[in-house]
């Protein structure tokens, strides 16, 4: 059994549970995948399986390096590739070329996704930590800047961690605890329940909760 599967998010949406209600969802393009390399604890030290997801790549977009680990394990290049560990289950059936389709999850089960949240740029503390701001009228000239950032006297310096403008967005985020809805085996989609970090179509990592 696969800790995991690779994909894309396709966008969020809605479906009726057996009661009639309204559950909002994600979509994602989950596989299918591919086992690049399996990893042991004797060869290198710790159990995990690396997966690729099976898309269509160019040659000219694959350097020699990765197209000699693609061709010595026997699977086709991927553009995107991530490593799984086995912790749980080091005894996995799963060696090179191995498929890892969405068929292997189930509704009802527990899965985290990890994925790129959407990049913003450089923001101010308005946005970026929820700053309430200045006032607006009476002359004041502190419309949107941070306000004090240190003292004077002692220590003299800006204390580490204080909160500033600066790049908003763009990092790893996992959502963990997230329910499978559904799953659609003819089309490699799996439903979670609620939200999924990252822009449509960016990539995801959805792997079996712990929790």
């Amino acid at each position: 059994m696969a800790p995991g599967i690779l994909g894309r998010k396709i966008g969020m949406t809605q479906v009726f549970d057996e009661q009639g209600r309204v559950v909002p969802v994600t979509a994602l393009q989950a596989g299918p995948c591919v086992v690049v390399q399996r990893k042991t604890r004797d060869k290198d030290g710790y159990e995990a399986v690396q997966l690729g997801l099976v898309e269509f790549v160019a040659e000219r977009h694959v350097n020699k390096p990765s197209a000699g680990r693609f061709k010595g394990a026997g699977v086709e290049p991927s553009r995107f590739l991530s490593e799984l560990r086995l912790d749980d289950d080091p005894n996995a059936e799963l060696k090179a070329g191995d498929r890892v389709l969405a068929s292997e999850f189930k509704p009802k089960q527990k899965v985290d996704v990890v994925g790129t949240s959407k990049g913003k740029g450089f923001q101010g503390v308005i946005k970026r930590h929820g700053f309430a701001g200045g006032p607006d009228t009476h002359g004041s000239m502190t419309h949107r800047v941070p306000g004090s950032i240190g003292q004077s006297s002692y220590p003299s310096r800006v204390l580490r961690g204080t909160r500033m403008g600066g790049q908003t967005g763009n990092k790893r985020i996992t959502t963990v605890g997230l329910e499978i809805v559904r799953v659609i085996e003819d089309d490699n989609v799996i439903l979670v329940r609620g939200a999924v970090p990252g822009a449509n179509g960016s990539y995801v990592v959805v792997r079996r909760s712990r929790k």
